[in-house]
């Protein structure tokens, strides 16, 4: 059936779903193994690859050249030794390290004190046919727990950094293999998203090591987010010890994502680059504690006002009633975006998926639980769906817990793995609601190869809307399938913008101030008297957050009824458009010369 789709659309396709679609069917063509046997078979080829890495980065053959950067050579001898092995494998692996060397702009590998390897690289050896749009810049690093890459899409840029934990050799397999395709589609999706904003788009991801338990992965999360931050400030500032064949100076924005926006992660990478002496150190990163002038996301709730401007404009569009309306939630009361759903809505929430498992009644969860459950978050206690009182539970409702293990539940189906029911519960008929609002969970969790499952036996959609929280939660020609069959649908990059857009504003006010002025106006140190001018902005950055979501709701809605075409289309039409004019804007050569 799906094969049979795709032809009758593949003439439609655009280069973003070509590109998903490769990476659901793609192997990586060498396994780890392969590589290290290839490295343990030819030292030799290992020891000149490593000279000439070091001859066209470490400082002291820089310092002996008279400061004189080493031009790349292509045909060397080394190239040819390789080309010349009588090996499938070696020749194309050993020579990918030699494009390794050749794209390296900066790195902190002599530096004497490092938290983590970072290599700052060039991104034209990404193959086009694979990455259609070329980042501007990707930074790989490597800890001891940890691997991490950053990609942004232009010189000045700005998104969050999440950590993926993995709590099984198959999830971390998979982690690992998707690890820069997430960073590279979650960066181009913040692109988009940051149409309305000055910064272009960039991701960060930190990929940790498997671990055995929630409790050991929120611990290595931390000293692994430091080591990331540290060694990205590593190849961001000057040092005598990094060579720098970039030639120009950098900078990064960096907000809270999924497992960073908690635990003051923000205010002490802020910290840590004011103590590098980093001249951006107040807008390095966003969402910090008002008491380091920032607007946390999650407790104003900024990306929430947008998501829900949406919803209140289906509804409007629709004529229906808040109360009266049904909403699965991915993404519990432990999140940013699960909690104040919980807290700022009034829709009858059935099911919840988060981190611990799923949450289901279908005669509706109870609000004032659920909001008790939401509110631990803010008071800093331990949460989830799984505290959640079983009491309340109608005879048909549930709770399984990832953990749990051959579990029947009031229909009498048999669930061998929580950890499995939880990960597919979406594709669930149980879960059927009218509206269907993912504000977590893994990208592409809804793609062609599984779409069929959002509709019920006579296909029907199993939910009426679809409004996306979680970025890229739903690929794009799966979002199109869904469209087309009567499904309501407002994509990541229309939807979510709350906290792009408070964010910018909160880098804005960093910059625009001095020390003194930003301590005066932007430090909170009373929570319950902030500055007049703090609680001023706040208050205009929420009112921009939801008159921007009106214009574009309404715009994507009237334009998709007088052309017909898919609302998430329509999405992109309109980035592009506006980021097509800003860089024609920068482009001007007129508009930037005095008089």
């Amino acid at each position: 059936m799906f094969f049979v789709r795709l032809k009758e659309t593949a003439t439609h396709l655009s280069h973003q779903e070509l590109y998903e679609l490769r990476t659901r069917l793609k192997l990586p063509p060498f396994s780890e193994d392969t590589v290290l046997k290839v490295v343990d078979s030819h030292p030799d080829m290992i020891k000149r690859l490593y000279e000439e890495f070091q001859e066209m980065h470490h400082p002291r053959a820089y310092a002996e050249r008279g400061h004189v950067l080493k031009n790349w050579e292509e045909e060397t001898s080394l190239k040819r030794d390789i080309q010349c092995l009588d090996s499938p494998d070696a020749p194309p692996i050993l020579l990918k390290f030699r494009l390794f060397n050749k794209h390296i702009v900066r790195t902190n590998f002599w530096k004497d004190v490092k938290q983590a390897l970072a290599f700052r690289m060039d991104t034209s050896f990404l193959p086009e046919a694979d990455y259609p749009e070329r980042p501007y810049a990707i930074l790989f690093t490597v800890g001891t727990n940890f691997t991490g890459f950053h990609a942004r899409f232009a010189d000045v840029a700005r998104g969050g950094v999440r950590v993926v934990q993995s709590f099984t050799t198959q999830s971390y397999q998979r982690n690992r293999d998707t690890a820069f395709d997430e960073v590279y589609k979650l960066a181009s999706t913040q692109n988009l998203k940051n149409k309305d904003i000055p910064e272009g788009g960039s991701k960060g991801v930190i990929l940790l090591s498997k671990t055995d338990s929630r409790e050991e992965a929120n611990a290595l999360t931390k000293s692994a987010f430091k080591a990331y931050i540290d060694s990205m400030l590593d190849v961001l500032l000057t040092d005598p010890r990094v060579v720098d064949r970039l030639g120009k100076e950098e900078v990064c924005f960096l907000g809270p994502d999924e497992h960073t926006g908690t635990g003051g992660l923000m205010d002490w990478a802020a910290m840590r680059a004011k103590e590098r002496n980093a001249w951006f150190w107040k807008a390095f990163t966003t969402g910090k504690l008002p008491a380091m002038g920032g607007i946390p996301h999650d407790t104003y709730g900024m990306t929430t006002a947008s998501i829900e401007t949406y919803i209140h404009g289906i509804l409007e569009k629709k004529n229906l009633k808040e109360e009266e309306v049904t909403r699965q939630l991915v993404g519990g009361p432990d999140g940013d975006l699960g909690s104040n759903a919980l807290l700022k809505s009034n829709t009858k929430t059935t099911s919840i998926v988060d981190g611990s498992g799923v949450l289901h009644d279908p005669e509706g969860l109870d609000i004032n639980e659920l909001r008790r459950l939401a509110k631990r978050r803010f008071e800093g206690l331990q949460t989830s769906a799984m505290l959640y009182d079983e009491k309340l539970l109608s005879p048909m409702g549930f709770k399984v817990s990832q953990d749990d293990r051959d579990v029947v539940l009031p229909d009498g189906t048999a669930v061998a793995s929580g950890f499995e029911f939880r990960g597919r519960f979406h594709l669930d008929p149980r879960g059927s609601a009218d509206l269907f609002n993912p504000c977590g969970g893994r990208p592409a969790s809804v793609t062609p190869f599984n779409v069929d499952k959002m509709f019920d036996e006579k296909g029907k959609p199993r939910f009426k809307f679809i409004v996306e929280g979680a970025n890229v939660f739903i690929t794009d020609e799966a979002r199109r399938m869904l469209e087309e069959r009567g499904v309501i649908l407002f994509k990541d990059a229309s939807t979510n913008k709350g906290g792009v857009t408070s964010s910018s504003h909160e880098v804005l006010a960093a910059l625009a101030m001095t020390d003194e002025e930003f301590a005066e106006h932007m430090q909170v140190t009373d929570p319950s008297n902030p500055p007049a001018f703090y609680q001023t902005y706040v208050r205009q950055v929420m009112e921009r957050i939801r008159e921007n979501a009106r214009l574009e709701f309404n715009a994507l809605w009237e334009e998709s009824l007088r052309t017909g075409k898919p609302r998430c289309d329509l999405t992109d039409v309109l980035s592009a458009k506006i980021l097509r004019l800003n860089q024609d804007i920068h482009k001007s050569d007129s508009l930037w010369q005095d008089d």
